[in-house]
């Protein structure tokens, strides 16, 4: 039996895929917290009247899970315990002409773009007021900030620019209110992202205007680190590494998804770079701030990727040691350019081949790690959990990358800095001391 009355105007918003759907998320969050709404999070309960899944569409397993939370929530208004479901999102804005056929009791699909027509929808207006503003998802001490929406690259194997569109910077001026009103907060650590970086500022000030940003975000009162994730290799504004290298506050940390290490798969891929020149960047990067950490992702199984050109990826990851790294298995994706070669690699190939960068990549990480032993870093606590307060050094993203785990009997604040000294170094985990 329904309870309209005990779930009047309170709204889930779901959240699946990237810390960029996870921005989306929170600036509807905020604008309908603003219209009076009771909104939740990723809810564990259907006790909402309405709920709101902000999809992923970038590859075949996040397409998967988007549609099984659809069809769950779709299932959960069919047995009465919610009264509307809404699905945004990449998932939404590419197939949500297919989709709305195949799973008709949703009661609306909206794309990338459409966060007024969704308020509409939900008879919410849309706030002026509240642009810049945000309510975290994450905990207060660390936020996303999305500098720029959409991508001009021409990447062969990638849907994004059909989804998000083409790129759109930020204003700096607006970035750094917004950064203001965080750090107003306490937010302490801005993880700067985007689908490309490097790109920012080129639509806005004809110039790669990185650098600038970065110096002005660092600059703001209250923000600790800076980090940068998503930066692409061609064309890497070399300027970034002056400002990293120059101002405290910002982490000696980048994400460089560099996608393979065989120069002909790259040339398949559109990537506009050659590893012999992917090579020399990461010599240069390392040059100039010789202790970042550089993560980056690969992809494995691109069309006409032999076994002796996914070598050459191996060898690749085994000369260059980076400290963080994760893979993806090609999926064949269709209106891309890659979707007119033959999707020739076999998913068990693929997924051995994953597998073989991952295991090479936990030696890696494992050796890297013991060279931390007996060292002290600055660490800022996440969590607390099974007995370990949870935090990250600088060179460590949330979710993503190396934890370091502190024994309970010692005391911290979640969201505090605190010195650790490294006692032991598992592969992707790091045991500490605190250091009064």
């Amino acid at each position: 039996m329904k309870t309209k009355g005990v779930r009047k105007n309170k709204i889930n918003i779901v959240t699946l895929g990237c810390s960029k759907n996870l921005v989306d998320s929170e600036v509807l969050f905020t604008q309908l917290k603003g219209n009076g709404y009771d909104v939740e999070h990723e809810s564990k309960k259907d006790d909402s009247q309405i709920v709101v899944i902000n999809t992923c569409g970038f590859i075949d397993g996040a397409k998967e899970e988007s549609i099984d939370t659809i069809l769950r929530y779709v299932e959960a208004k069919e047995r009465g315990l919610v009264d509307k479901v809404y699905v945004s999102g990449c998932l939404s804005h590419r197939y949500k002409d297919e989709l709305s056929v195949e799973i008709p009791s949703v009661d609306a699909w909206f794309g990338t773009n459409e966060l007024p027509r969704m308020l509409k929808t939900l008879k919410a207006d849309y706030k002026h007021e509240l642009v810049g503003e945000r309510l975290l998802t994450t905990p207060a001490h660390y936020a996303y900030l999305k500098i720029a929406e959409g991508c001009d690259r021409p990447c062969s194997f990638c849907a994004i620019p059909l989804m998000r569109g083409k790129h759109v910077s930020r204003p700096v001026e607006e970035l750094v209110k917004e950064a203001h009103s965080l750090a107003k907060k306490g937010t302490k650590e801005l993880i700067l992202i985007a689908q490309d970086l490097t790109y920012y500022g080129l639509d806005l000030y004809r110039k790669r205007n990185l650098s600038d940003l970065m110096q002005q975000l660092a600059d703001v009162e209250g923000i600790e680190w800076l980090r940068l994730q998503y930066a692409y290799p061609a064309g890497f504004p070399m300027d970034v590494l002056k400002v990293m290298q120059t101002h405290p506050h910002i982490c000696h940390y980048l994400d460089m998804p560099l996608q393979t290490g065989s120069t002909e798969i790259l040339q398949k891929m559109r990537r506009g770079i050659t590893r012999e020149k992917t090579e020399v960047l990461i010599d240069r990067i390392r040059q100039t701030i010789p202790d970042i950490a550089l993560r980056t992702t690969l992809i494995v199984g691109h069309p006409g990727e032999t076994e002796a050109l996914f070598e050459e990826t191996y060898e690749f990851v085994e000369k260059t040691r980076f400290d963080r790294l994760g893979v993806f298995q090609y999926s064949h994706e269709e209106n891309t350019h890659s979707y007119e070669f033959e999707d020739d690699v076999p998913a068990e190939i693929k997924q051995e081949r994953a597998d073989s960068v991952m295991d090479l990549q936990q030696r890696i990480s494992w050796e890297l790690n013991q060279d931390k032993i007996g060292k002290t870093f600055k660490v800022l606590f996440d969590r607390k959990e099974g007995g370990y307060f949870i935090g990250r050094t600088q060179f460590d993203s949330p979710e993503v990358d190396n934890e370091v785990l502190l024994p309970a009997q010692s005391y911290v604040r979640l969201g505090d800095f605190a010195n650790v000294r490294i006692t032991h170094a598992e592969e992707f985990d790091l045991y500490g001391e605190l250091i009064n």
